[in-house]
């Protein structure tokens, strides 16, 4: 009987243990573009700043979990962002440029937030970029094409997740059916409430079944599509960080029933597709930002908690040492705007000068937004390409712009942020994305199970096996 009763314990005690180790409380976290090297620069960067050749560690890096996964897409070796976040979310590859659907184009797959719903947790989808952008509607759409802006803002509502947060949707109204209903108005027949910023939000949430978290309407007439760089930011614009402390504390409402919160630090990618090493790192430090308000919940709860970060692919090539054995990375802490941020400076010069600028205008523009001449002693070839650029575009020409994926520049802007990296020692393959690994970082609850190399397609499911989730197609 002794035996019996002794055996019958063990087995109870191995259940809850098993059962103990599930994940209540997932964090999923996507870093855009963010590849091995984005990572590794922003460490060595902190370390340059603070006097010392070796990494000062983000916060996710010191995860006790660490590995790398492909990101290769069903049709394509270089992915996009919509078949790597269908990849990411629903554990499937598919063509890129498709959301939620194989690459049929037809059939829908479920993702691990669904998994979530059904069973019973509370769910969240927030990115810094336009909530219906590729990677979080990769978590709730169906659609044969990332840039079916309205049809996957009504994607959103059909899949009832209990919180969103991103700058705006990117086509409120359907522009082929005037007579297809505003998403705004949508939000009320769904039992959605719309927060405008911050405080906004903390006004609101108490009594908010449903929210969709926007940034002001002030900030959405200027871009729509993204809240600004870090390194632009204003006292008033919504920061990633607050977008996740909101989704923290709204998904929070009922702990009992547990959540999963997939946050997107959508602009590392955006920094990266323009070339812009100082953007992008600190796109990666603000990212970092975010997920800390993740792990000081997870150490309020580290036995329920899973934190997953990683990228959906890496973008530009950015390589760290263009020839010289040595970096200077500290040099980009003198650029105190992006590329975009200063054209936008020389957008107002033109403006104030009538289209022809005077050359100490620019010079003392160039010298407070990214050191030069002060800070970084530029050589003869440099200044005569800066001079040379000058010259031919803001002495009385139209502005001739440089476009990247996300952005149209000024000439002058994209010419300065060439010759800081060059001065910083970054390189850049392409505007591109690439085939390069991206980082896995895992702790808490279940992140044992993110050993060895993985793919992409394995995440969600290792996610869902971690938190007991039914995975369905």
């Amino acid at each position: 009987m002794k035996k019996l009763y002794f055996l019958f314990a063990l087995v109870l005690f191995s259940y809850n243990l098993c059962f103990a180790q599930q994940a209540k409380y997932v964090f999923y976290f996507i870093g855009d573009g963010m590849g091995v090297n984005q990572v590794q620069g922003t460490e060595l960067f902190q370390g340059e700043l603070n006097g010392k050749i070796a990494i000062e560690p983000l916060c996710f890096t010191q995860f006790p979990v660490s590995t790398v996964a492909t990101t290769f897409s069903a049709t394509n070796g270089v992915t996009d962002s919509a078949a790597a976040g269908t990849a990411l979310a629903t554990g499937n590859k598919t063509k890129n440029g498709a959301i939620g659907v194989l690459k049929d184009l037809e059939t829908p797959v479920n993702s691990v937030a669904v998994w979530a719903k059904n069973s019973g947790r509370r769910v969240g989808i927030a990115t810094s970029v336009s909530v219906d952008h590729a990677t979080p509607a990769a978590f709730y759409a169906h659609e044969a094409s990332r840039s079916s802006y309205y049809n996957i803002g009504t994607d959103l509502y059909t899949a009832g997740f209990d919180f969103y947060a991103g700058s705006d949707f990117m086509e409120p109204k359907n522009k082929k059916d005037s007579n297809a209903k505003n998403l705004y108005k949508m939000a009320d027949e769904y039992g959605y409430s719309i927060a405008r910023g911050y405080k906004d939000y903390t006004s609101k949430s108490a009594k908010a079944d449903k929210m969709i978290l926007f940034q002001t309407e002030e900030a959405s007439s200027k871009d729509r599509s993204a809240i600004p760089y870090a390194i632009d930011r204003t006292e008033k614009d919504m920061t990633l960080e607050e977008i996740t402390r909101s989704a923290i504390d709204f998904l929070s409402k009922d702990l009992s029933k547990g959540f999963f919160l997939m946050v997107e630090g959508g602009k590392i990618d955006w920094a990266c597709h323009s070339n812009d090493g100082a953007t992008a790192f600190r796109e990666v430090q603000d990212f970092d930002k975010a997920i800390k308000q993740a792990y000081e919940f997870y150490k309020q709860h580290p036995d329920e908690t899973l934190i997953v970060v990683t990228a959906d692919h890496e973008t530009g090539g950015i390589v760290l040492g263009t020839g010289q054995y040595k970096l200077n990375l500290k040099a980009i802490e003198n650029q105190k705007t992006s590329e975009s941020g200063f054209t936008k400076i020389l957008n107002s010069m033109r403006k104030e000068y009538k289209n022809n600028v005077p050359w100490k205008a620019v010079q003392d523009a160039l010298e407070e937004n990214f050191g030069f001449w002060d800070e970084i002693e530029l050589s003869e070839e440099q200044e005569a390409r800066l001079r040379s650029v000058y010259e031919k575009t803001l002495k009385g020409q139209k502005a001739k712009m440089e476009k990247s994926e996300y952005a149209q520049d000024e000439a002058l802007a994209a010419e300065a942020k060439r010759i800081i990296n060059e001065i910083a020692l970054i390189g850049w393959v392409s505007g591109d994305h690439s085939a390069g690994y991206v980082p896995v970082f895992a702790i808490g609850a279940g992140s044992e199970n993110f050993s060895g190399r993985l793919d992409n397609t394995q995440i969600p499911k290792l996610i869902a096996k971690s938190a007991g989730y039914m995975i369905e197609e």
